[in-house]
């Protein structure tokens, strides 16, 4: 066997193979062999009849295409592996010539996993943010627990800003209405700036069973791009007015809380979590500094294949956000007033970043020995099955050895990131 490698791009290859009489020759006595397998001759039972005597049952040009299909098929994996190219995917074949017995040839082409070189890891000169919890953000979560207890009391006077309206409204854009627009018994705190402005500070002095147009215009930064800067109208029905009074930030609402004597215990430990989340997301975001920094200073492409997987993930993951909220893939575009080839576009630069971001670090992994043993993996797969105790779904999918072995996948990149956060710290 001879093989000849063309680099279409740095992630695709294509190798062309040349088989000889003695690659052909093992080829087709497996191939009789296999074919003997469903020859009936009297005197033998099926699949016993000896490959010499049947072959003289068998078509020849049935021998001759199961020799080629075995030839290819088992020298297929020995010329990626002689050239050193590992294939992402089943390679794709076009045999270019073929003389029963004597010689073939053919091209095999497919995405490769391609030539990674990492760049220094230790001096990426990424900076940790640093971890504040302010005393905003404090009376920020005291002001909606407060908000939580606060007494409801339907009145019957003009709404103002604090107040919790019930409206039935209904959104028109050069007269017609428009998706995500309509809403019926909506209740809405004024003040809170739920809305685009001016829809709120337009129900300020309303009464109950007032009917109005409001005339707004969305902002030019809006998520839906189709409504962004439209002028709209949006008719009202103002149908319940509710002064909420807000809890007294005092002991006893400390203490229906939780185990909290005072209001001093409960703020610390409103101060003490904060400090704790702000602390983790200052990690995890210097992770991803890190990782895209390293990617930066790496030599690393992305296979086609990979990016196409990874947005199909992304694609799943939207998707079933939006079942859980009624709707559809086509609904969550409209929603965010995206077209489908926008979406597309950046989706697959997301996908891209992603997967040069994962073979970077597999080969940081690799170059630093970086490794995860059985015993780590049954002890996250033991401490996973008593968080899904009570699904049997979730604890069948631990048995998968697919899924042990995305769970080692995960725990080694952990460990890897682990690694690179040290190196910069």
């Amino acid at each position: 066997m001879k093989t000849t490698v063309k680099n279409i791009s740095d992630t695709k290859v294509e190798i062309t193979v040349k088989l000889d009489k003695n690659d052909l020759k093992d080829a087709r006595a497996k191939a009789i062999t296999r074919l003997a397998a469903e020859v009936k001759i009297p005197g033998f039972r099926k699949g016993k009849v000896p490959a010499d005597m049947a072959e003289k049952h068998l078509n020849p040009n049935d021998i001759a295409q199961a020799a080629l299909d075995i030839a290819v098929r088992t020298s297929v994996p020995k010329a990626f592996e002689s050239s050193k190219k590992a294939p992402l995917v089943i390679p794709e074949i076009n045999v270019t010539k073929y003389v029963p017995d004597e010689e073939a040839e053919y091209k095999a082409t497919a995405d490769i996993l391609p030539e990674v070189k990492i760049g220094d890891y230790k001096k990426l000169g990424v900076k940790k943010e640093s971890a504040k919890v302010s005393e905003k953000d404090v009376k920020d979560v005291l002001s909606n627990i407060a908000n939580a207890y606060a007494e409801k009391k339907v009145v019957k006077r003009a709404a103002k800003s604090g107040d919790e309206v019930v409206i039935d409204f209904t959104g028109k854009k050069d007269g017609k209405e428009f998706e995500g627009g309509k809403a019926h018994d909506y209740k809405l705190a004024l003040g809170s700036h739920s809305f685009i402005p001016g829809f709120e500070e337009g129900i300020e002095g309303k009464n109950v069973g007032d009917q109005f147009n409001l005339d707004l215009t969305f902002p030019k930064d809006y998520h839906a791009k189709d409504l962004a800067g439209k002028k709209v109208v949006f008719e009202v029905l103002l149908k319940q007015i509710s002064e909420i009074t807000p809890a007294k930030l005092d002991d006893e609402l400390a203490k229906k809380c939780g185990p909290f004597k005072t209001i001093d215990e409960l703020k610390a430990d409103i101060k003490k979590n904060l400090e704790a989340q702000s602390a983790h997301k200052a990690d995890e975001k210097f992770k991803d500094d890190l990782v895209a920094k390293l990617v930066e200073k790496s030599t690393v492409s992305a296979p086609e294949i990979m990016i196409q997987d990874q947005m199909r993930f992304i694609r799943d993951d939207i998707t079933r956000n939006a079942a859980a909220q009624g709707m559809s893939f086509e609904d969550y575009l409209k929603a965010t007033g995206q077209k489908a080839e926008d979406w597309e576009k950046e989706a697959k630069k997301i996908a891209e970043a992603r997967v040069k971001a994962s073979l970077v670090l597999q080969i940081l992994a690799r170059d630093q020995k970086i490794e995860v043993d059985d015993k780590e993996v049954s002890a996250k797969v033991a401490e996973l099955r008593d968080v899904y105790k009570k699904s049997e779904e979730a604890l069948k999918n631990l048995k998968d050895p697919r899924v042990r072995q995305d769970i080692k996948n995960r725990m080694t990149i952990e460990k890897t990131l682990d690694f690179l956060v040290k190196a910069n710290s």
